[in-house]
């Protein structure tokens, strides 16, 4: 028997033995219940009790496995029930009656309460699926397919999929023929430079001698991003299977996966995996009996979000503080203890097997031609339905937000999207239209980055934005550089003055010179791109700095220097005192009339009174200064039918 024959014998056996184990499990009723991080934190293990608690007093034999996330974190808790003779349905937002009721319902009544099921998962004549949404005719899953469908603490789930399958391919594969094909796919990084996959992985190997190493970058440190922990939480051998074909293709026999302490859950289920994969065969040494070895470790890093920059990555593994350094020698020619070492993100990894499977030319099939593939993107901020989502290259930014996020909560108005993480930009409602790839958005002044992507309404006010970008990434600043270090503190502290309303106007052309001088000046990735939030807010929403600056007026109404709060007399009534019980400071008082009023040397500007204040009312109004008396009187004359909770500085 040849080696090929013998490696492909080797995983068809791992194979065989998954599925049959799987299988069997699908013979009576399964539920499976999303358990990853956005999950519990919407109450799924309160849900998952009270399956189990059900399940046992009915003393029904049901299979009740723990997932990872869909993606659809708006609908946590989420489960999906596979019963005989029905089609598999998806239920979301439970609560542990609703489970109960599944329970007695469903598995024992054969009612399958469709009034609690969001999609079924295949086509069927009783309930939509996925696809027949907006969402789903968007979306194009590859490397978030299996998630919240696998157990991601069971290796058998995942080689009943196909999974390792590439890897026992590339087994079988000259090491420079597995990079061609990589190469050919034009996949490029994903966790936010957007290099190509190939050429680093040729430079790695082409360096002589041994040893050398491999690196998974999990250290995902932007607010509002949770990519990487969802795939790592959902599907950690998907992971394991890219990294492993990396460190193949470029002869390194050592491999790192550096991933934040911040991450519990990702890393428990991680040596989960590596467990598995090493009892499976799948790890260590001889891998499926073809010669090749290699040892995965695990390292934690201490949260540095600067530790996500190659060079500091490197620095940290070494034990050392997590401080980039000059490049060249980049880490492919000189990088973990001196020698050629390939940094790859957990997204550019997780595509890796299904390359290897399907083909390059599968992979550009999708996408644009100069950005082929898909993107995974966080949705959050005001977006109605925030998550995950999974699109192909060029879909545009609308159709991200309006036909996958379903638009903007509340049905307030869509302000920018911020993307790209806090050293991203701030795009306007005119470029909606703007296909999402790597070379539109640094052309528009963004940047892909690692896919978060925070959604912003009327209510956000551009210049706040930008400083609480600008303050996350000085405090992130590991201090090295002196533009990075000083300038950001600079630009933070001009962005700080104009939200009190202290600007001048050669500010704005000083905050331009600044971002530039940094841009040029940083030595990373960090302090390069830290600027991006200014830049973009200048470029597309320099009206609101403007008013900042010469009207002492915030028009979103967000910065509290520049914000009163009135309750307007001819408004009120005198019976209500809602207001009074939801102010924490008691600034809000009743008058000699019986009507409300509020101290303003009292109000700390919380807002509890607008949002408590009755819709039937309004009497509530949050305001700046200049036009206080402006939009009371004009609030009065139409009967407060302008001025709704949250606005009314533009009327």
């Amino acid at each position: 028997m040849s080696g090929t024959e013998a490696v492909e014998q080797a995983y068809r056996l791992l194979q065989s033995e998954a599925k049959q184990k799987v299988e069997a499990g699908r013979e009576k009723p399964v539920i499976l219940l999303g358990t990853a991080t956005c999950g519990r934190a919407a109450g799924a293990l309160a849900v998952l009790a009270a399956f189990q608690e059900e399940i046992d007093k009915h003393h029904l034999d049901v299979v009740l496995t723990e997932t990872g996330c869909m993606g659809h974190c708006y609908a946590e808790p989420l489960a999906v029930i596979l019963k005989p003779g029905y089609p598999p349905l998806v239920y979301g937002s439970l609560d542990e009656g609703k489970a109960r009721r599944l329970v007695n319902d469903y598995l024992v009544s054969d009612d399958p309460c469709y009034e609690f099921a969001m999609a079924a998962l295949e086509p069927n004549d009783v309930f939509p699926t996925f696809a027949d949404y907006p969402r789903g005719i968007y979306e194009h899953k590859i490397i978030l397919a299996d998630c919240g469908l696998i157990d991601p603490g069971e290796i058998g789930h995942y080689l009943a999929r196909d999974g390792y399958s590439g890897l026992a391919k590339v087994l079988t594969t000259e090491p420079d023929l597995v990079i061609a094909e990589i190469k050919e796919s034009k996949l490029r990084g994903r966790g936010g430079a957007g290099f190509p996959t190939g050429v680093k992985w040729e430079t790695c190997k082409n360096v002589p001698g041994i040893p050398k190493y491999a690196i998974c970058n999990a250290d995902e440190g932007d607010p509002g991003a949770f990519m990487d922990r969802a795939l790592l939480e959902s599907n950690p051998h998907q992971v394991l299977e890219g990294l492993t074909i990396a460190a193949y293709a470029v002869g390194a026999e050592q491999a790192y996966i550096y991933v934040r302490a911040e991450y519990p859950l990702a890393i428990k289920r991680l040596r989960t995996a590596l467990e598995q994969s090493q009892g499976w065969g799948l790890l260590g040494r001889d891998i499926l009996g073809s010669g090749f070895n290699l040892e995965i470790k695990l390292f934690q890093g201490s949260g540095a979000f600067v530790c996500g920059e190659e060079t500091a990555l490197i620095a940290s593994i070494h034990g050392r503080a997590g401080l980039p350094n000059h490049r060249p020698p980049f880490p492919a020619t000189s990088g973990l203890h001196g020698r050629p070492t390939l940094i790859n993100n957990v997204k550019t990894l997780s595509y890796v097997p299904h390359i290897i499977r399907n083909g390059a030319s599968w992979f550009r099939s999708i996408g644009t031609p100069n950005s082929p593939g898909t993107a995974v993107f966080a949705l959050a901020g005001k977006v109605v339905s925030t998550g995950l989502a999974e699109v192909p290259m060029g879909t545009t930014l609308r159709n991200l937000v309006y036909d996958v996020g379903n638009g903007i909560k509340n049905e307030r108005k869509f302000k920018a999207v911020q993307i790209g993480g806090p050293s991203g930009g701030c795009l306007p409602e005119s470029s909606l239209d703007l296909p999402i790839d790597f070379d539109s958005l640094q052309q528009a002044g963004a940047m892909m980055g690692s896919g978060g992507m925070v959604v912003l309404d009327e209510d956000d006010c551009m210049v706040e934005i930008a400083r609480f970008f600008v303050d996350f990434t000085q405090k992130e600043s590991c201090g090295k550089c002196t533009f990075c270090r000083l300038g950001t503190k600079q630009m933070l502290d001009i962005l700080a003055e104009i939200t009190r309303g202290q600007g001048k106007d050669e500010d704005i052309d000083l905050l331009q010179e600044l971002a530039e001088d940094i841009k040029l000046g940083s030595l990373c990735g960090l302090g390069k791109t830290a600027p991006n939030p200014v830049l973009t807010t200048i470029r597309y929403f320099r009206p609101e700095y403007e008013a900042h600056i010469r009207e002492g007026r915030c028009p979103a109404l967000m910065c509290k220097d520049l914000i009163s709060y009135r309750i307007i007399p001819e408004m009120c009534s005198k019976l209500c005192n809602v207001c009074i019980g939801s102010c924490p400071v008691e600034a809000i008082y009743t008058r000699p009339d019986m009507l409300k009023g509020i101290d303003p040397d009292k109000c700390v500007k919380c807002n509890s009174c607008v949002s408590a204040c009755p819709p039937q009312y309004k009497a509530v109004v949050k305001l700046s200064p200049p036009v206080v008396e402006e939009v009371v009187a004009e609030a009065v004359e139409e009967g407060m039918s302008e001025v709704e909770q949250g606005s009314g500085a533009d009327h």
